[in-house]
């Protein structure tokens, strides 16, 4: 597969039957395998949200409130935790996420109308947490860029985090929320290989890329960060070191990382891509992940889904921490963006009359 992520669209666990398509319904077949697709057209629906803010109360996680303009997404990284998401709305976690894709057409107006709510309490945003807001599809449909203007318009905190050079079109709104500690940026470096990334995260960003990313919303003031996520053994642990040099180099000034998830259908998504791309150490990764995982492919349990347990969970924390050390990443409190600066523009100029 050259520019998905995967050739599988596997019914989802709540779909007793599988979705099945053929070259009508816009495959592309490569004329060397008769059994995959080379690619596909994406497809857009749009969604008339009635809600636009989630609200989060997990300890493993930083923040309380996010929003996802997309569902779905066509960067088609096979490890993406959210593939399982999409058997809400009666799709494959498969094929079927990266090309049929759902967008809130409507989320800048009901961001608008959360905020102008009398009981709304402030608190950062986290935007693009579960499918990344600057998707390829974001260039044409720009609910990323309204959302953010939102935020421009009542000064309220948000934090990103994406795989897409497409977040520099947005350098005007990053850098005027930036001047009030209103936004932060987290760039996911999973690698630095090319050909990895490629097989792994088709349509993202490259690695050189990303770094170059980094170095540019330094420059212009606006926060970055970084996030190895995810850690996979024996595919990308042994870059841990090289990723977080590459990024301090560039201008990061935070790092973290998760190891690997294999919720729901994700688990046979991973192990087809691994039979298909590495058939050599398929059996040693997943052993060494049941391994984090109590022997089993997922374990969902609060303060041990992001990371796993045991010796192999402890010697990358414990690499992690030396090397960040050892730059001086993570020297300030990441977290700390403003919420005194929120308004209501439209209360104030009701206000006048």
């Amino acid at each position: 597969m050259k520019t998905r992520g995967t050739s599988l669209n596997p019914n989802n666990r709540f779909q007793p039957f599988a979705t099945d398509r053929d070259h009508h319904d816009g495959w592309h077949r490569d004329p060397e395998d008769e059994t995959r697709p080379d690619s596909m057209a994406t497809e857009v629906m749009d969604e008339t949200v009635t809600s636009i803010i989630s609200r989060n109360n997990s300890p493993d996680i930083p923040f309380e409130q996010s929003i996802n303009p997309y569902r779905g997404c066509e960067h088609a990284c096979i490890y993406c935790f959210a593939r399982p998401s999409h058997a809400y709305w009666d799709l494959s976690p498969g094929l079927d996420f990266e090309t049929r894709l759902i967008a809130k057409h409507n989320a800048a107006t009901k961001l608008r109308e959360t905020l102008d709510k009398p009981g709304y309490r402030v608190s950062p945003i986290a935007l693009g947490m579960n499918t990344d807001a600057y998707q390829p599809i974001e260039r044409d449909m720009e609910i990323t860029r309204q959302l953010l203007t939102v935020m421009c318009e009542y000064r309220h905190p948000v934090s990103l985090i994406t795989k897409g050079a497409l977040i520099l079109r947005d350098l005007d709104l990053l850098t005027d929320l930036a001047r009030d500690r209103l936004c932060s940026v987290t760039i996911s470096l999973t690698t630095l290989s090319n050909d990895l990334k490629r097989r792994m995260e088709p349509r993202t960003a490259a690695p050189a890329t990303r770094l170059r990313v980094i170095e540019q919303l330094r420059e212009e003031g606006v926060p970055v960060g970084i996030i190895i996520g995810p850690v996979i053994p024996f595919i990308n642990d042994h870059e841990i070191e090289a990723i977080l040099e590459s990024a301090a180099k560039a201008g990061a000034e935070q790092a973290s990382w998760i190891m690997l998830r294999l919720p729901h259908e994700l688990d046979e998504l991973f192990q087809d891509w691994l039979q298909r791309h590495f058939p050599d150490r398929a059996g040693h990764v997943m052993n060494r992940i049941r391994d984090l995982r109590g022997g089993k492919s997922y374990d969902s349990t609060f303060g041990r889904r992001m990371t796993g347990t045991g010796p192999y969970s402890d010697l990358i924390r414990q690499r992690f921490a030396h090397k960040v050390r050892r730059l001086g990443l993570n020297g300030r409190q990441w977290h700390s963006l403003r919420t005194d600066l929120f308004r209501r523009p439209a209360g104030e100029q009701m206000a006048l009359w």
